[in-house]
């Protein structure tokens, strides 16, 4: 398999390098080359469908298992990987795309997100409020900022370039409050419960947000953006970071959680 994922990488950039038939109109050619996906792609795709596949199966049986931790830790991770591989899937078959000018948007990654991020940034305020009872208002904030940060990107990669970086700096508006979230109010709740969660907060915190911060600047540095790689860096991209933010996410904090156990040997203290 690492054969002819090989072979088919050489034979993409073979085939881009060819240069531009000067007979023919710019734009009819560039419509032809980002319009037609690559074999690489579409294997790439059905590789991301198969992993979130293989991680749903894995959430499911730890469900099961529990192992102290309540149900609906277990559901959240299922619903991110499930829901993410469906919908790589219709890109995979060739669905969930629409032409903008010279380029393909992906609205089935929005619609991917618009899903999977809200749960994983509910996971991450359950680990923080582990032990006390979960502020619902904290949790509806963090919901709220997401869904307008993903369909601002939406809106942006559906827009002409002339007002697209407008609408991607207002989705750099929700990211900020998301991560003032993150790190001031759920990071205290963390810190009041007990070290021991405090400090797995911290890491999980700091994994997510890491590699959140890959989104918006993969995003700007592609073809939605200022183009300084193109549709096959872009899919990579997109392929591996969401498989390390979704499915790897969710395990490290699963397993976390159960390392850390139901009862905390600190009472937790009102945040001041």
């Amino acid at each position: 398999m690492l054969v002819t994922l090989v072979k088919q990488v050489y034979f993409t950039l073979e085939w881009v390098s060819v240069p531009l038939d000067p007979n023919k109109n710019l734009k009819s050619e560039l419509n032809i080359v980002y319009t037609e996906m690559y074999p690489l792609e579409a294997n790439l795709l059905w590789f991301y469908v198969a992993v979130m596949f293989i991680a749903a199966v894995i959430f499911a049986i730890m469900g099961f298992k529990r192992k102290g931790l309540p149900r609906a830790e277990y559901l959240l991770a299922f619903i991110i990987v499930a829901w993410s591989g469906t919908a790589y899937a219709a890109m995979a078959l060739g669905q969930g795309h629409v032409m903008i000018g010279d380029k393909v948007t992906y609205f089935a990654r929005y619609l991917d997100w618009l899903v999977t991020t809200p749960l994983l940034l509910v996971a991450l305020a359950f680990t923080a409020m582990h032990y006390m009872p979960k502020d619902k208002v904290l949790i509806g904030g963090l919901i709220a900022a997401d869904v307008f940060m993903i369909l601002t990107g939406l809106i942006a990669d559906l827009s002409p370039t002339s007002v697209r970086y407008f609408w991607y700096g207002l989705g750099w508006v929700g990211l900020i409050f998301i991560m003032y979230i993150i790190w001031w109010p759920l990071r205290r709740k963390a810190m009041s419960q007990s070290t021991k969660l405090h400090r797995f907060y911290l890491i999980v915190a700091g994994y997510l947000t890491i590699l959140w911060f890959g989104y918006p600047t993969f995003w700007i540095l592609g073809p939605s953006g200022v183009h300084l790689f193109g549709q096959v860096t872009d899919t990579i991209l997109f392929v591996f970071l969401p498989i390390l933010s979704k499915a790897g996410f969710s395990l490290i904090d699963l397993l976390g959680l159960q390392k850390l156990g139901r009862n905390s040997t600190k009472v937790p203290q009102p945040i001041q």
